[in-house]
């Protein structure tokens, strides 16, 4: 659509095109005695910019070409009133003059930014307390600044027809598999979807089971944890206007990693982390377990403690499967309650709310203290991972095989169990093992699974992303380059 001699028809046409949108905006300007307009949208543009850098030196020299007055923003000539309407609604603002053939977009666009605090999901006791914001070109600024190297590629993309959301790309040029970056390139291509808004739109688009119940994309808000993962030869991925970044490939130990773990003596940081990995286990499989053994297998507790238990289920007119399905509910509630209060009051109810509820139900004979015991213990261990995607994934995990306990006893939880190995074993995250290095085995790169070893112990990254260069220690001796996975 070529431009209109008459600044009145251009007005015009971009007033129909943007159905007279009420931010919409003009002011008249004169420059060289050439009467001109200039458009922009208020609720995008920084108004005191326009008025600054652009209104007030035109109004100041009389004479002089727009590029020599407006001499510190970024100005481009266009002839397309289609690509007028593109600029404004990015934030830029147009100048066109009577009897011209083109006209003018100078970028303006309002930045609003908050402050770079800690996130709340993933604080840590020692290290960085700064998180990542909704601003794309400040979290790029927070990894660039981290890895002052030129081999820190950024590749930007737009998903979303109709959002037009902008996505950034990194990777190490020197360190991330080519076929890993072209995969990801060609999956964040494929996007075909008029709304994408939010990290979990990209992930479910690009990830290789979304059926799964385990993320099989690491999401996190920490620019340190970004940039380990960076130099481990990983791909992430930043969208602009959430504080998320996606990492990829990860496998199944990784969302039990932390910061912590690093800032801390590697003998305390292998102890927490077995905790945290230990938490998975008793998550998903303790409510199970007592509901096969109370139901099922009552002959495994001691003497002793079937008197115990016996004379707290006895009155208790559910079976076990009942009452761990009211306790784990009510549980889930509480904590949905909690989360979409305000914190202040969210705390409260969370609190309160358990143990009034805790207390009257046993009080009123519907659920015996044992229960109570293993779904507040289930509660705490689900809260101990470090990823909130994984948390949630193994709270869902528990109800399942609290079924099949209820239904096999043992033997449906050993089903179960078989079940889920071989389901880890056989995902995948963008080429990469879920499962590894315990599936396949890799010996070398259980020193950062399960525990975590000495910092210099660690001379190779791991082989999970397959990065180009697996050594990270110089002069290394001769058997720390053999890459058969055993020393």
């Amino acid at each position: 659509m070529k431009v209109y001699p008459s600044l009145q028809e251009n007005m015009a046409y971009i007033q129909n095109q943007l159905f007279h949108s009420s931010d919409l905006k003009s002011r008249n300007i004169r420059l060289n005695q050439l009467e001109g307009l200039i458009v922009f949208l208020e609720s995008l543009s920084d108004q005191q910019r326009i008025q600054k850098e652009i209104i007030k030196p035109i109004e100041e020299i009389k004479e002089g070409t727009l590029d020599e007055l407006i001499t510190s923003m970024e100005v481009a000539k266009k002839t397309d009133l289609n690509e007028a309407l593109d600029a404004l609604v990015q934030g830029n603002c147009i100048l066109v003059f009577e009897d011209s053939v083109e006209f003018f977009c100078v970028n303006v666009k309002a930045v609003y930014k908050r402050n770079m605090s800690e996130p709340v999901n993933e604080s840590v006791v020692r290290g960085a307390h700064d998180g990542f914001i909704e601003n794309l070109i400040t979290n790029l600024y927070l990894v660039r600044k981290r890895i002052e190297n030129p081999n820190l590629v950024v590749r930007y993309y737009t998903v979303g027809s109709a959002t037009s959301t902008k996505v950034a790309l990194l990777y190490m040029q020197d360190l991330a598999n080519p076929e890993l970056v072209q995969e990801v390139d060609q999956r964040l291509g494929s996007i075909a979807m008029d709304t994408v808004i939010l990290p979990g739109f990209i992930s479910e688009w690009i990830e290789d089971n979304s059926f799964s119940l385990f993320p099989q994309i690491l999401f996190t808000e920490r620019p340190d944890r970004t940039v380990a993962h960076l130099m481990e030869g990983r791909v992430v991925i930043l969208s602009d206007g959430d504080p998320t970044a996606l990492i990829l490939p990860v496998t199944f130990f990784a969302f039990y990693q932390s910061p912590d773990d690093y800032h801390s003596r590697w003998i305390v940081g292998s102890f927490i982390r077995l905790i945290r990995l230990g938490s998975f286990f008793i998550a998903s499989i303790v409510p199970a377990l007592y509901i096969a053994i109370i139901g099922f297998h009552p002959e495994i507790l001691p003497t002793n403690l079937i008197y115990t238990v016996k004379s707290s289920i006895d009155k208790i007119p559910f079976p076990p499967i009942v009452e761990a399905l009211i306790m784990q509910i009510a549980l889930e509630v509480l904590r949905e309650a909690g989360i979409r209060l305000p914190s202040r009051v969210g705390q409260t109810v969370s609190i309160v709310g358990g143990l009034v509820i805790g207390e009257s139900v046993v009080r009123a004979g519907l659920v015996s203290y044992p229960m109570v015991i293993v779904v507040a213990l289930t509660a705490i261990s689900s809260f101990v991972a470090p990823s909130s995607e994984i948390s949630t994934a193994t709270r869902i995990l528990g109800f399942p095989l609290m079924i099949l306990a209820a239904m096999f006893g043992l033997i449906g939880i050993t089903f179960g169990l078989l079940f889920l190995l071989i389901h880890l074993c056989k995902l995948e995250s963008f080429g990469t093992a879920y499962f590894a290095p315990v599936t396949p085995l890799r010996i070398r790169d259980l020193k950062d699974a399960l525990t975590r070893f000495p910092i210099w112990s660690m001379y190779q990254r791991p082989h999970d992303a397959h990065p180009q260069k697996l050594n990270q220690v110089k002069n290394a001796r001769e058997w720390e380059h053999d890459d058969s996975g055993k020393e």
